[in-house]
């Protein structure tokens, strides 16, 4: 066996990669859309706005600067009337960023990896919506069948009490999964913080942190969840005010603030993480033909666990997968990494081989 595990070994080396953050900050009044053009898709156009509706009012967002943070930052601004989607369609309107085909390799997300989105926004204190949709966010695909509707929505909704949804689609079907009162998000600066693990057997994570005193008010984790639309060539998201006009009366003009973009591949992993995180947990027996214990493993040590093989592809182990124990009988003899997550974040790599 140790021929076959050093040439192995030395192919990992080859094709590792170590994860990369892109962050897009405003830096000052003017040139906003270049700037946001700059990061997130350099060359071509990211900002979808309806300035063509009435271009005596000028661009839709701009930067300004904001006490609060004590910095500048994005301003999406959304006109009742005329505003409308991009000259295109009149029942709604939008004013929204984007990463999208012609945008860098690495703010596109494939199937296998795992991506952090992180973000601040703010509501003015007299936000309105409506019973239609408000959307702040979405993850969409690109390609495939289910390409036109969001796999992943943060959407304001008029309620008792109004209220923001977080809705979920691996097809055509979208659900609300988790809610939370939109009196706590007016007027206060939140953090998001959005981890996706793109996979059929992927995983997903979002938290809405007040800034002002650090408190949740929205968590939702599910670390078997389907996060990948099938047909499609890449997931990216998409940030700012995209709401319907079919109740109209409900709504008014209204200025969103977005600040600190950030887009960072977690995964897969550098050799040198490999080896660093490798520790405490062993795999008993290794190599294996049937089955591994995660020997001296603990309940609280981790949530998550995936195998990768030396190409950084993940092997579904949803049905191979029993408490501390992971059946490996019928993959093909080789190298592979088993990876194990605390709140969607690697703490432990190992090596397994199978014969």
């Amino acid at each position: 066996m140790k021929t076959p595990l050093l040439t192995l070994s030395m192919v990992c080396f080859a094709i590792s990669w170590s994860p990369s953050q892109t962050v897009l900050n405003a830096n000052g009044s003017g040139n906003t859309y270049e700037d946001i053009n700059a990061v997130l898709a350099p060359g071509y156009n990211a900002v979808e706005v309806p300035d063509c509706s009435h271009p005596e009012f000028g661009r839709h967002i701009d930067e300004v600067f904001d006490a609060d943070l004590d910095t500048h930052v994005f301003r999406f601004i959304a006109h009742k009337t005329p505003d409308n989607d991009r000259c295109i369609n009149s029942d709604r309107q939008r004013i929204e960023i984007k990463t999208y085909a012609s945008s860098p390799d690495h703010l596109k997300a494939t199937e296998g990896e795992t991506v952090q989105y992180k973000w601040k926004f703010k509501l003015p204190s007299d936000f309105q919506v409506s019973s239609s949709f408000t959307h702040i966010h979405q993850i969409k695909s690109v390609d495939g069948p289910y390409a036109s509707i969001p796999m992943i929505t943060l959407t304001l909704r008029k309620g008792n009490p109004d209220r923001i949804e977080l809705r979920y689609t691996p097809t055509n079907s979208q659900n609300t999964i988790q809610t939370a009162d939109l009196n706590l998000l007016r007027g206060q600066w939140v953090e998001v913080t959005e981890t996706i693990t793109f996979a059929d057997e992927g995983s997903y994570a979002i938290s809405l942190q007040n800034l002002a005193d650090n408190s949740t008010i929205m968590s939702y984790t599910n670390t078997a969840m389907d996060t990948w639309q099938n047909g499609a060539s890449f997931a990216r998201p998409k940030w700012g005010i995209y709401r319907s006009l079919n109740n109209s009366q409900d709504l008014k003009d209204e200025m969103l603030r977005f600040a600190q973009f950030s887009i960072e591949e977690l995964g897969p992993l550098s050799v040198s993480d490999f080896e660093a995180l490798a520790a405490e947990i062993t795999l008993v027996p290794n190599p294996s033909k049937n089955t591994v214990t995660f020997k001296n493993a603990r309940v609280d040590d981790y949530d998550t666990v995936l195998l990768y093989n030396t190409k950084g592809e993940t092997i579904p182990i949803k049905n191979r997968l029993k408490k501390y124990k992971l059946n490996v009988a019928g993959l093909s003899p080789g190298l592979y990494y088993i990876t194990f997550l605390k709140a969607q974040r690697p703490v432990k790599v190992l090596k397994c081989v199978v014969e």
